[in-house]
């Protein structure tokens, strides 16, 4: 088991499903998200971004966690799953509370993410981006992340809303550097 340096931030369990689908739904979906910079409502239609069963079938695939980061109430206000294939980390489903933004929260949950991999003997992490969201690949391109080249389509699902219009995901990594090198 993982001890994270950041008190905040630890794995999630299934008592927080509640807690994180409505997390995740408000920061990406539907007019509430617009108050945050990470919003996919002027891409995506709809107000939901996840329920609670498929959040359930993500956090029982097997290499497959959810970190949260609580915040000083002790109410969730971050989170991303981490799914490890082979000796890379997929990253996904990562947000923020629209009102917690812009206070650091998503740069600590990245820092976790890296010492979560690193635990696992990971040697990157990689993502899905949208690639109309230039300003959050910037983000991302800050924080060591790279343009992998690879491109995939967005495949529009019941669940997570209709695309406004046409969508492809960007596939960006982190390569991380192993201890001794």
């Amino acid at each position: 088991m993982i001890t994270f340096s950041n008190p905040h931030i630890d794995i999630a369990g299934l008592r927080d499903i509640p807690s994180l689908t409505a997390l995740l739904n408000i920061a990406y979906r539907g007019e509430h998200s617009k108050k945050g910079w990470t919003t996919e409502a002027f891409l995506i239609a709809g107000d939901k971004r996840t329920d609670e069963n498929d959040l359930q079938q993500v956090m029982l695939q097997p290499g497959s966690v959810i970190l949260k980061y609580n915040n000083e109430q002790q109410q969730i206000s971050g989170c991303v799953n981490l799914q490890q294939h082979g000796n890379k980390i997929y990253l996904g489903m990562f947000c923020v509370s629209p009102q917690a933004q812009g206070k650091g929260i998503g740069k600590q949950i990245l820092q976790a993410t890296e010492e979560y991999a690193r635990h696992l003997q990971c040697i990157a992490i990689y993502m899905s981006v949208i690639s109309a969201r230039t300003e959050l690949i910037n983000w991302y391109q800050r924080r060591g992340y790279q343009d992998t080249g690879e491109r995939t389509p967005f495949k529009e699902e019941e669940l997570t809303g209709k695309p406004v219009l046409p969508l492809v995901f960007m596939v960006m990594e982190k390569r991380l550097c192993r201890a001794g090198m």
